[in-house]
């Protein structure tokens, strides 16, 4: 039981390190370059969360005292991946102002 232990707590760590990233993508993509790079590292993390709550699923493990979970939050995760590399390219989806555009523009002026 003891690797049961171990595929839950690095699924775990595995998201946790996901959603931080996909948190600070803002940071971490001043560059298209490192956009896609961020882009690709999240959507791996999340492909190998994914295939880890698989494999605790069908082994029988438990996720928060639960056997049921796993395998929506690895529906979840694959997701998250899809989602992950989807390029928008910088363009504004929220409506809101963008902060380095502003910059850029108050320098110009």
């Amino acid at each position: 039981m003891e690797y049961l232990e171990f595929i839950e707590s690095a699924s775990l760590g595995l998201c946790s390190l996901a959603t931080i990233l996909w948190m600070a993508i803002g940071s971490l993509s001043r560059t298209t370059e490192r956009e896609i790079m961020t882009q690709r590292i999240i959507a791996a993390i999340c492909l190998a969360s994914a295939a880890l709550l698989f494999s605790l699923h069908y082994f029988g493990g438990e996720i928060w005292g639960s056997k049921k979970i796993a395998r929506p939050f690895g529906v979840i995760a694959v997701m998250m991946a899809l989602a992950s590399v989807m390029n928008i390219k910088g363009k504004d989806v929220q409506g809101e102002a963008n902060p380095h555009k502003i910059t850029k523009t108050r320098k110009e002026e």
